[in-house]
């Protein structure tokens, strides 16, 4: 699906939806709890201590619990020997969705016993062996500030296990940039074991168009950095050089390039539109901000929940007055825009409004016309400015306005869409009425926009982040808010669990009141509001 962000008098266009397989979330009420999973996990430690190579020399601590949705649960531990960390102890204990012990995987199965836990190799030569590891690890660096912190632990990764030092030694190079080497030392010996760099991705930064200085997660290769996330998914920025896509019939035969940025310092652009690599500042922060928000709120892993990321283009056609997602390329585009009307659209509300439709593709797949359409948009929207929220940005702070950063005078408003009082923008729906299927869909969701708003935040006047509001009710009511923490819960369920492709208002109302039911109870406050939220925009 290609999916626009609506402009002055642009009409969004969208290619065939592709289809996405739903696969339902089951009843979590029947499955274990995490404290269950921690209870059967152990009990299973007991009974299968041996099998486990656990002695009473050992202890171990709990590192992360998953339950599967049939109840099958997975609890992960970590292992110490005589109080010492145990390199290579770590193991997992698979259990049926009755709590039956059936495995589990263990990171090595060599029986754990040291004569002693007293090293040879004093702690300052570890540190200094590390330290000189790290120079050795970045010759022709003048490094600074370096740190050297050694550990005393069991490494049983390296055959038969043995007492050694774990030290982290940490610099910054001549750029400022942050390294680091984690160095294994045999503690009686004062062989090196094993090293390797601790810092997998560079720490950079950059000064955007919108948002400030933003942290960057980037790929250093040889002698510059890349602007790739490895931490999440690889996503990417690159140049398309106001190149634009040939498409026929939704299929693209040449598309507009995707040039990696490159940069030597790891301190990207300047926040000014002379500079190219700013505004891919801004669309790079965006991305990270949209994983963060999905994987964070709701353990979503990426777009499509498989931790593969996607990749943006900025600098697309020339003085070009648009954003879109399209599915056939797992990508995000953005223009320029003319100077007048917009700025460049790289703005963070509308990063996670484009990254929205591909959740959205993946999931519910609403169909991008009629009142699906609408639902479409408005999911984009209403998560683009969850995001938003959620980023914390004093430069960019949280509101219910759509796409208020690249809008310029010649616009001729403050904002792309208000999500309190849609019709402010001139087209939006309020309401819900039996034509609004017939508006264009970044019209029709208002509606859906609306209710949002109001469930978040209640109707009437309200000032917050220092922008004023006022959303009327349809039907004369008032509205009390459950909070965007809540809103989001519930539309995100609602989305990923109850609606489909073909999901409209009233089908909707249906779907969020499920998702309440699922997560507060139908007596519950917060089920109550989604009623009243829907009710107060005509719908239901």
């Amino acid at each position: 699906m290609t999916s626009r962000l609506a402009t002055a008098g642009v009409a969004a266009t969208a290619a065939a939806l592709l289809a996405a397989a739903l696969s339902p979330a089951a009843d979590a009420a029947d499955r274990p709890t995490r404290d269950t999973a921690i209870k059967n996990a152990g009990t299973a430690l007991v009974d299968q201590a041996a099998h486990l190579g656990l002695t009473a020399l050992q202890s171990t601590k709990i590192r992360d619990v998953i339950v599967d949705m049939d109840g099958s649960q997975h609890v992960r531990y970590d292992r110490t020997y005589r109080q010492l960390p145990v390199l290579g102890g770590d193991f997992v204990v698979h259990l049926a969705p009755d709590g039956a012990y059936r495995s589990a995987s263990r990171a090595t199965t060599r029986p754990i016993s040291l004569s002693t836990i007293n090293p040879s190799v004093p702690a300052p030569k570890a540190a200094d062996m590390a330290t000189a590891a790290l120079r050795a690890a970045n010759p022709g660096e003048a490094l600074k500030k370096t740190k050297s912190k050694p550990q005393l632990v069991v490494d049983a990764l390296h055959g038969a296990p043995r007492l050694a030092w774990r030290t982290n030694a940490v610099a910054l190079d001549s750029a400022g940039n942050p390294v680091a080497r984690t160095v294994v030392t045999d503690a009686r010996t004062g062989a090196q074991i094993d090293a390797w760099d601790s810092i997998e991705t560079a720490a950079g930064d950059g000064k955007s168009l919108y948002g400030g200085t933003v942290p960057l997660e980037t790929t250093v290769s040889g002698s510059t950095y890349q602007l790739k996330d490895p931490t999440r998914g690889n996503t990417y920025t690159g140049d398309a050089e106001n190149g634009t896509d040939l498409c026929i019939f939704g299929i693209c035969i040449i598309r507009a390039p995707a040039t990696l940025f490159t940069d030597t310092d790891n301190h990207w652009g300047t926040g000014t539109t002379a500079d190219r690599a700013s505004a891919a500042v801004d669309a790079q922060y965006g991305t990270d901000e949209t994983w963060d928000y999905f994987k964070d709120t709701f353990g979503r892993n990426g777009i499509r929940g498989d931790g593969v990321g996607s990749y943006n283009r900025v600098h697309y056609g020339n003085n070009y007055n648009n954003a879109f997602w399209d599915d056939s390329c797992f990508c995000m585009t953005y223009g320029d825009g003319d100077g007048t009307t917009f700025g460049p659209l790289v703005s963070l509300d509308v990063a996670g409004h484009e990254m929205t439709h591909g959740v959205t593709s993946a999931t519910a797949d609403l169909t991008y016309s009629g009142e699906p359409g609408g639902l479409n948009e408005a999911t984009s929207d209403i998560f683009g400015t969850l995001v938003e929220f959620n980023a914390l940005n004093s430069t960019d702070v949280g509101d219910y306005l759509i796409g208020e950063k690249i809008v310029r005078s010649g616009f001729g408003r403050t904002a792309l869409r208000y999500m309190d009082q849609p019709s402010r923008d001139n087209n939006s729906a309020n309401c819900w009425s039996s034509g609004v299927g017939n508006l264009d869909v970044h019209y029709s969701s208002g509606v859906a926009n609306h209710f949002a708003y109001l469930l978040a935040e209640g109707s009437g006047a309200k000032t917050l982040n220092g922008v004023s509001y006022n959303s009327p009710t349809c039907n004369g009511s008032t509205v009390a808010g459950i909070g965007r923490d809540k809103l989001g819960a519930i539309w995100y369920r609602a989305l990923t669990t109850y609606m489909t492709s073909s999901t409209n208002y009233a089908g909707a109302r249906t779907a969020t009141l499920n998702a309440a039911r699922d997560l507060y109870g139908t007596g519950s406050t917060e089920y109550a509001a989604v009623a009243a939220a829907w009710s107060a925009v005509s719908v239901g």
